[in-house]
């Protein structure tokens, strides 16, 4: 092996969150399908940043397949919640254990134990976990279903999170993985769950910023995806009143990117009437800037496929690709406009979009000028 192989091992085991996905659904789908596999599947720890969403990430995972869901944050618990209580059998004389009523006992039942905050748990509390992760049971008195999967997830010690290290037994049960912060998945997800147009089209302005740690005071808010997520949820209830949403905004992400931020939302806001220029009412008019440009093609996949019935998506879906003509300059915004209408729900929400993008009239003379336009502008 060279010098120069060596240095290019990825000692983290790095992966994207659909990366993350399909490994949890192939391992659960197997179980699902054969429970008695449960116990030959490594258990998966995912190391992550805190604020990337690793739990919402499982919970979805577990909501997707239809199967339980059993959420237990070590952090917050000791070590006899994990084992449970003793009481004295008084006819027999004798102690016995009793274990906690959230683990799931229902020997046909089928989900995921998810054990969060193991990194943040004090010693006792891991060393507690050990016999439920490797021998998934408890003593003699509890025993894991076959059809459960187990997964733990755990801040990293360089983030300044709260983190434990973790003993070289513990940490040789699981299958590590360490989630990265990747936009253009995030940017997908926040299509499909309705994160406001002007969040979107500010991380897709500024990627950087999904995630930044860096220069910011870790006591008080700072960018991250579950506080974007937070900061769409409030702009929703404040975006009339830009005084309170200003300071909101700041205490979410603090006020380096709520600056920025701020500013990105009254551009995002020339584009209220996007539904006006979808649906024929207003003429198309395509903004000259770039961050006007982010944000009129954020706005444009936000509202695409919210038409009341039928008829008025087929209107909208007729202005779009007259919009995508009128875009015609600008491949790179065109690519951004169609991902984004590509995602505006679940699995078979995505795949019914696609399929009316691709079925459209104007899709191939689309397809056809934006390659030849990508290579271009690309040149």
């Amino acid at each position: 092996m060279t010098e120069k192989s060596i240095v290019s091992i990825d000692t983290h085991n790095k992966m994207n969150i659909e990366e993350l996905i399909e490994i949890l659904k192939t391992n659960c789908r197997m179980i699902i399908n054969n429970p008695s596999i449960a116990k030959d599947l490594p258990p998966i720890l995912i190391h992550s940043s805190p604020g990337i969403g690793k739990s919402s990430v499982v919970r979805q995972v577990a909501d997707s397949l239809g199967i339980g869901f059993v959420d237990v944050r070590l952090a917050e618990i000791e070590s006899v919640d994990i084992r449970g209580l003793p009481s004295v059998d008084k006819e027999k004389g004798v102690m016995k254990w009793n274990a906690p009523d959230f683990w799931p006992r229902d020997p046909k039942s089928k989900g995921i134990i998810f054990l969060d905050e193991l990194t943040s748990c004090d010693k006792s509390c891991q060393v507690a976990a050990y016999e439920l992760i490797l021998d998934r049971k408890i003593g003699d008195f509890y025993h894991v279903p076959d059809g459960w999967y187990i997964v733990s997830a755990g801040n990293l010690a360089t983030d300044r999170a709260v983190a434990t290290s973790m003993s070289s037994a513990l940490a040789n049960r699981f299958l590590h993985v360490e989630l990265e912060v990747d936009h253009e998945t995030w940017i997908k997800w926040a299509y499909a769950h309705g994160i406001h147009p002007s969040v979107i089209g500010y991380i897709q302005y500024r990627p950087e910023n999904l995630f930044n740690m860096n220069k910011e005071n870790l006591e008080r808010g700072w960018p991250s995806p579950r506080s974007w997520e937070r900061v769409s949820q409030m702009v929703k209830i404040y975006k009339d009143n830009e005084s309170l949403l200003r300071k909101i905004v700041y205490g979410l992400v603090g006020p380096a990117k709520g600056i920025e931020f701020i500013e990105f939302f009254k551009i995002n806001k020339k584009f209220d009437n996007i539904i006006d220029m979808l649906e024929g009412r207003i003429p198309v008019s395509i903004p000259s800037k770039n961050d006007e440009l982010y944000a009129f093609c954020s706005s444009l996949a936000y509202v695409l496929w919210k038409g009341k019935d039928e008829a008025a998506e087929r209107k909208r879906l007729d202005g779009f690709f007259k919009i995508l003509v009128a875009l015609e300059s600008r491949p790179d915004f065109i690519y951004m406009a169609i991902n984004g209408a590509m995602y505006p729900g679940n699995d078979e929400q995505n795949a019914a979009a696609c399929e009316k993008l691709y079925m459209h009239k104007m899709w191939s003379k689309i397809a056809a000028s934006t390659k030849k336009l990508a290579f271009k502008y690309a040149s």
